[in-house]
């Protein structure tokens, strides 16, 4: 539930009656927004509001909705504020006429203070919990300089609407270090009214909105990908409008998206032409489905954690298994290396993953001490990175131009991925497209790490130690308790030599200087191959191994977000290497791969949805106690049984956590 607080506004040439009407429509949008009660700032001046308002604040667990008595807007607007998915505190906002003369400005949807910026308030916030610590502050600080005639932000720059304590708060809020999230306008109406002419001017505009058609078609991203936002939304909310009416939920939609990919990977390894033309099709309708079950959450404001984290988990879960088939039937029909094209699909695409989660997490964190004025703006300064921010923001603003659809086509996003599996299949066959998905994701994956590496060295910001780092990293009981005692400083350093080392070994098996498919005590030749190649997968694991001697150490450096990725690099090529010597048959290593990316995608999409972090237990086999595993199967000859074995343990571990914190919502 939301507690809701109307703040009085002074000043304004509305007729009373008028006023009250439009102070008691908001109530009732307010109640029909769920809020639990709705209650009144109406001090005579600004500091009397501002101290009922941090009065209300201190003496509240909900989320607080502040909402300007003077405010005209269509109540789906105040709906969505109060149902924000993630729980995060937010503002209505809208982008000016002419993009500038406001005081804040968009930094990945977060807003940020700004001079002269393209953003203007609308009068409406909701603080989330754990951001109301800041209103008792912030509000003082309003006062004080409103009582010494300075201002701040929109009581500066607006004085006609400075009438209202949010004009005050909100300035003093951002430069206490709350960054909230964009809720915009578009295509539906608000604004801020002060006469009785304005209000009727804009109760017409409100009245000339099909607010239900409108909110269907903003179910739809705003920006999203070339394929999606041509292929697939310009027809996807009429099947997001016909799930509503239906009575399907967010995660029922998501659970038929998972239906269509596995009859697309089962036709993928049928392999016959009619078979890999279904496959193609089941394929794209899958894509729709999970394309609508994101609207349909934004359409009904039906959000959940556990509905995003589902929605991530069955993303990946979908295309990995469509990479499956894929190779299933290349190899089906006698094409050969398939196997090793999926294997090596799965391990970029969730490196590349892992890489997208942490530089979004580096943006956010910029964006919040860019608030505060610490650090993170990519945009000051002469440096490569600050001019490669500046050319993105540039071409991020030209919206619909080629470079804009350039820009996000050459990424590689899951639109163009499931498409060209699609199209590749239907035409060709399995091992052309996963050979193209490698390609094209190779070449992705080194335009983004590079320009993202130069930005995030501009931005003077580390984020992976804002959060519990040990578990992020996946560290096991074997760093945690001894590798890591010997405290050594960049953990980038070590991460990335643990990820060229089995990345090494592979290169030698593949070029044979490394034996590999030896059999221990098949004679002494055998034998004599089989301890090379044995002393070659201990020096790798030793190497890969030496990644948690800077566990402990502070991961506050500007490209130390790379971290996580370095390691789950590190321990998927070390079970490839293993089965590369071991000659472990590839399907084998590709489950355990794909159990240990579901794995990892868990912690990652944990923390992007706002869900329940995993419970306090410290894993007792993290990646180090992975890798120490791997070679003692290998050099004990069982390599493929252990892969199962490992590939077993990690699925019901990751199966058995999440079914009881999502049972339990994360308490003990």
């Amino acid at each position: 539930m939301t507690l809701a607080v109307l703040c009085g506004s002074t000043g304004n040439d509305l007729d009373p009656a008028a006023a009250g009407r439009l102070a008691d429509e908001l109530t009732v949008a307010l109640t029909a927004a769920g809020a639990s009660a709705v209650l009144t700032a109406d001090g005579a001046d600004i500091p009397g509001q501002l101290r009922d308002i941090a009065r209300i604040a201190a003496g509240t667990k909900e989320p607080l909705l502040l909402c300007a008595d003077d405010l005209v807007a269509h109540p789906s607007l105040l709906w969505t504020l109060a149902t924000e998915p993630a729980g995060r505190s937010t503002a209505l906002v809208a982008t000016t006429d002419s993009g500038a003369g406001g005081d804040l400005r968009e930094e990945r949807g977060r807003l940020v203070p700004a001079v002269d910026g393209p953003t203007r308030f609308l009068g409406a916030l909701r603080l989330a919990p754990g951001d109301l610590r800041l209103v008792a502050a912030a509000a003082e600080e309003a006062i004080i300089a409103g009582e010494n005639g300075g201002g701040t932000g929109l009581m500066t720059r607006a004085p006609r609407t400075a009438g209202n304590a949010l004009e005050a708060l909100l300035p003093t809020l951002l430069a206490g270090g709350l960054v909230p999230i964009a809720t915009r306008v578009r295509l539906l109406h608000a604004e801020r009214v002060h006469t009785d002419a304005e209000l009727a001017a804009a109760q017409a505009a409100v009245a000339a909105v099909d607010e239900d058609k409108a909110l269907l078609r903003l179910a739809v991203k705003e920006k999203d990908d070339f394929f999606t936002t041509y292929a697939v939304s310009s027809w996807s909310p009429l099947v997001t409008k016909l799930c509503a009416r239906a009575g399907l939920t967010p995660s029922g939609v998501t659970a038929l998206s998972v239906l269509f990919a596995v009859g697309a990977a089962l036709a993928f390894w049928e392999a016959s032409r009619p078979a890999m033309i279904a496959g193609a099709v089941l394929l794209y309708l899958g894509f729709v489905l999970d394309c609508v079950d994101g609207q349909l959450a934004r359409y009904t404001r039906r959000f959940g954690a556990f509905g995003g984290w589902l929605d991530t988990m069955a993303d990946r879960a979908k295309e990995y298994a469509a990479y499956a088939g894929l190779a299933a039937g290349a190899e089906r029909v006698g094409l050969p290396y398939a196997w090793p094209l999926a294997i090596t699909a799965i391990v970029l695409q969730t490196v590349r993953h892992m890489t997208d989660t942490w530089y979004g997490a580096l943006h956010d964190e910029a964006a919040a001490r860019q608030a505060v004025g610490t650090a993170g703006n990519t945009d000051a300064g002469g440096g490569m990175g600050a001019r490669l921010s500046r050319a993105s923001n540039k071409v991020q603003a030209d919206t619909g131009s080629v470079a804009y659809w350039l820009k996000r086509i050459v990424v590689f996003p899951i639109g163009e991925r499931w498409a060209l599996i699609a199209v590749l299949a239907a035409l060709a066959n399995g091992r052309v497209a996963l050979a193209a998905v490698v390609i094209w994701g190779l070449l992705a994956a080194a335009y983004t790490l590079g320009l993202r590496s130069l930005r995030s060295v501009s931005m003077r910001v580390g984020v992976l130690n804002t959060v519990d780092t040990s578990r992020h990293r996946d560290d096991g009981r074997l760093v945690r308790g001894t590798v890591s005692a010997a405290d050594l400083s960049w953990p980038l350093l070590w991460a990335a030599v643990a990820a060229l080392a089995p990345l090494a070994l592979i290169g030698a098996v593949a070029a044979g200087w490394v034996p590999r498919g030896t059999r221990w005590g098949a004679g002494d030749i055998e034998l004599v191959r089989a301890g090379d190649a044995a002393i070659a997968l201990v020096v790798a694991g030793l190497l890969v191994l030496g990644a948690g001697l800077a566990a402990r150490s502070p991961h506050d450096g500007p490209l130390d977000w790379l971290v996580p990725a370095g390691l789950r690099a590190a321990e998927y090529l070390m079970a490839v290497a293993v089965a590369m010597i071991c000659a472990v048959p590839p399907p084998v290593v590709f489950t355990l791969l794909f159990v240990l990316a579901l794995h990892h995608y868990d912690l990652t999409a944990r923390m992007e949805k706002g869900a329940p972090a995993a419970r306090a237990k410290r894993a007792l086999l993290g990646w180090d106690g992975r890798v120490l595993l791997l070679v003692l199967f290998a050099s004990a000859g069982v390599a493929t049984a252990g892969q199962l074995l490992l590939a077993v343990g990690v699925g019901l571990g990751f199966l058995t956590q999440a079914v009881r914190d999502w049972r339990t919502e994360g308490r003990r």
